[in-house]
């Protein structure tokens, strides 16, 4: 994978607050929740850019802004409104309201508000790269079966087993995994990649190299 950043562009204080958390959350995480917890890409994510923040890689930052902007935002759009109205509109954050998890763990789990505003900064000072539509569908394409083979099913991680943390039973489960590992890339990173390169285009962003 091809880093072609130009250094020098990313604040000293955004590598060394990101890595501060870091050194905080993943220990607690593994200690919480178990090591499965990491193959969860929002989670990987945060392992990601704390490397790409570092080698200021404008291609592994722009892989991980196409990651978290949705599913971060959509993340936001459940719990607020679950918080307002006690519905769910869309699914997948009822652990947020749950007693039953630790609230470290519901607190920590904030982190899907932080990392679109760290990856969309280091974009915007770095420029966006193009190529991570296919890098990062690429690199989904491995973590979802390898979260099917290697997690337990009960966690649903990557919702490998159902969407919005359910457990589907109306399709044979590889026909499920097949559909999932398609429609990720074009419903999650295809509308970022566009209205990014659309933001890029108009000059709001930087070119890519």
């Amino acid at each position: 994978m091809p880093n072609n950043a130009a250094p020098g562009q990313l604040p000293l204080w955004l590598k060394l607050a990101f890595t501060a958390w870091i050194i905080g959350w993943a220990p607690t995480y593994w200690v919480l929740l178990g090591p499965q917890n990491y193959f969860w890409l929002c989670n990987l994510a945060s392992f990601l850019i704390l490397v790409g923040l570092w080698r200021e890689s404008r291609l592994l930052l722009s892989m991980q802004w196409l990651a978290v902007a949705l599913v971060g935002t959509l993340w936001a759009l459940d719990v607020g409104t679950a918080w307002l109205t006690g519905v769910h509109p869309i699914g997948g954050t009822e652990y947020m309201f749950d007693d039953d998890q630790p609230l470290l763990t519901r607190l920590m789990s904030l982190y899907h508000l932080v990392l679109p505003v760290v990856a969309g900064l280091a974009i915007w000072r770095l420029g966006y790269a193009p190529r991570a539509l296919a890098w990062q569908s690429v690199l989904t394409w491995l973590v979802v079966p390898t979260s099917y083979l290697l997690t337990e099913a009960e966690r649903n991680i990557n919702w490998v087993h159902g969407p919005f943390g359910t457990h589907q039973e109306w399709l044979p489960p590889l026909v499920y995994l097949a559909g999932l590992m398609a429609l990720w890339p074009l419903l999650i990173y295809l509308p970022v990649h566009l209205a990014t390169r659309w933001l890029q285009r108009r000059g709001r962003l930087p070119g890519a190299g």
